[in-house]
């Protein structure tokens, strides 16, 4: 029986024993990928650096306090906490950040609060929109994504909205 930590080594040995029956150069193959990876991940560093950067400068100059506190009523108003404010402004441009918005209204709100679960449920069930999209379009060379970020974006407004109606006060 298999233990589930043998089950990446057994999908490891199952590749290469497919590939040696095969006849393919199964060494060859796989130096040939990673090398392809970190052309890759060398495409796509200029763009990691200009988001992160751009997150850091967001919340270190205090522009994104000032959107949290314009988007706090507006939330009430829509029937959600304002607490979630944060996670809602961070979620689109960088994981760690918001995980650790959503810390911080765990720990002040509760885990068991209406704005601790949807500040989770945000965090969980959203994609880090701005991040992903610089990212991929920009390692694939798109210069105009066109529709691609506006609807993302709508999707993800829609997404956080479901998240506050869905989690009864």
């Amino acid at each position: 029986m298999l233990d589930s930590s043998m089950i990446l080594p057994a999908l490891v040995t199952l590749t290469v024993l497919c590939g040696l029956y095969a006849r393919i150069d199964v060494y060859g193959a796989f130096v040939r990928g990673a090398k392809e990876g970190l052309g890759t991940l060398l495409d796509m560093l200029p763009y990691l650096c200009a988001m992160l950067t751009a997150t850091a400068l967001l919340r270190e100059t205090g522009v994104l306090g000032r959107l949290e506190m314009w988007l706090a009523p507006v939330l009430c108003a829509l029937g959600l906490p304002g607490e979630i404010a944060p996670v809602a402004l961070l979620r689109p441009l960088s994981g760690s950040a918001a995980l650790a918005s959503v810390q911080d209204v765990l720990e002040t709100m509760g885990a068991d609060s209406r704005a601790g679960r949807i500040a989770c449920v945000i965090s969980g069930a959203s994609e880090t929109v701005f991040f992903t999209g610089a990212l991929y379009l920009g390692a694939a060379g798109v210069k105009r994504s066109g529709y691609a970020m506006p609807a993302a974006m709508i999707a993800y407004t829609a997404g956080v909205l479901a998240a506050g109606w869905m989690i009864s006060p």
